[in-house]
Parts: C-alpha cells; sequence; structure tokens
C-alpha cells in the first residue's frame, strides 16, 4: 500500500488546523456584528470569511475540483476589492459558515482521495495555505476589536 506524500498531508493538516482556527474565532458571532468594520474602514469579519472561502473555491480548482460559488453574487469577496464599498452584496454569516464547512469536507475529500501534488501547482498550494492562516488570524483580532474573548487560548 503507498502511502500518501507528505506534502499532501502538511497540506491536509494546514487545512483542517486553519479551519478549527476559524471557526473558533467565528463562534458567537452574528451576522450584524460580522457586518462591523473596525475603525470604519478596516476589513470586517464577514469579508474575511467570504474572503476565505472565495480563495478557497482557487485551492479546489488547483486540485481539480468545482469551486462551491461562482459569479456576480460572490465578487464582493474577491482579492483587491474594497470591501466598505461592497458591504450591500454580502451574504448573511451563517449562510457563510454553511459554505465554509462545505469547502471543508470537499477540501477534505479531494486530499484524502489524492496521492500527489502537480509539480507545478506546490507553490500555488503554499501560498494558499499562508493565507488561510494570515487571514484566520485577523478573524481573531476582528473578534476583539468587536468586544469578545479571545478564541484561542
Amino acid at each position: 500500500m503507498e502511502t500518501k506524500s507528505n506534502e499532501i498531508e502538511l497540506v491536509k493538516h494546514q487545512v483542517g488546523v486553519t479551519y478549527k482556527v476559524i471557526l473558533i474565532n467565528i463562534e458567537g458571532i452574528t451576522h450584524e456584528e460580522s457586518m462591523i468594520f473596525p475603525n470604519g474602514e478596516a476589513n470586517c469579519m464577514n469579508w474575511v470569511l467570504g474572503h476565505l472561502i472565495d480563495v478557497r473555491n482557487g485551492l479546489l480548482n488547483i486540485l481539480g475540483e468545482e469551486s462551491l460559488w461562482n459569479g456576480d453574487p460572490f465578487s464582493a469577496y474577491k482579492r483587491g476589492v474594497t470591501a466598505l464599498e461592497k458591504k450591500d452584496e454580502f451574504i448573511d454569516f451563517e449562510e457563510l459558515k454553511s459554505y465554509l464547512k462545505e469547502s471543508q469536507e470537499k477540501l477534505e475529500t479531494k486530499l484524502n482521495t489524492l496521492e500527489k501534488f502537480n509539480p507545478e501547482n506546490i507553490n500555488d498550494i503554499g501560498t494558499l495555505c499562508f493565507h488561510e492562516n494570515y487571514h484566520s488570524g485577523q478573524l481573531g483580532y476582528i473578534r476583539r476589536l468587536l468586544g469578545k474573548s479571545g478564541g484561542i487560548k
């Protein structure tokens, strides 16, 4: 029996850890709270979570899977968007949470079926894992700015 490559195991672990961190940091946040822009301009929790899911779609595509979402209803979460200008296009925070769960299930399923990554995708996969770490940490700071206790102890 062939074992999985270390790269796949590493990415599986990264995706699992960041998912747990994201869940901890969004725990107990209402839709209304998710729409608060700290300092009146910093990205709100709704945008950060939606953006994470949007980029997870990119990772799914690199791995040969279909995106969870496509098109205009989700364009407000794209990289480079000024979130404050797109806030009227954001979707409900609970709906975002369900997309996050679905993205996790799809990623885990796909990573469990792969034997190796295409070598030309390694750098992109590494960058996308870093991206998740970056934004999952932002969710922790936004949580504190909303007056909630820190999730990670």
